[in-house]
């Protein structure tokens, strides 16, 4: 009786041990909170730069990481550049703008 509760106990022990394992985060992960704030991002930044009259010709690439905004492309002026690149701060959420946009 006494060996079959330290046998019981211990797979309890090592059942308790596992679930802490098992459910420990992982940081480089991205949690689907995050994914989901990404991509709201992206689609507002996206939709603010086809809405403006001196960038909706141009095709912008436009990414985000962990808040961090890419835009990508060729526009016609630095103007353009600026613009684009006030636009994606100007988004909540965004924490920096990558502006690699080439003036053509």
């Amino acid at each position: 009786m006494k060996k079959r509760n330290v046998v019981i106990h211990g797979l309890m022990l090592l059942m308790l041990i596992v679930t802490f394992v098992a459910c420990e985060s992982k940081s480089k992960q991205e949690s689907a909170g995050k994914y989901v704030d990404d991509s709201v991002i992206t689609t507002k930044v996206k939709s603010l730069l086809a809405a403006d009259d001196l960038l909706k010709s141009f095709q912008i690439s436009v990414e985000t990481n962990k808040g961090t905004v890419q835009l990508s492309g060729s526009v016609a002026s630095q103007q353009a550049v600026d613009k684009a690149g006030e636009i994606a701060r100007s988004v909540k959420g965004v924490t920096s703008v990558k502006n690699d946009l080439i003036v053509k």
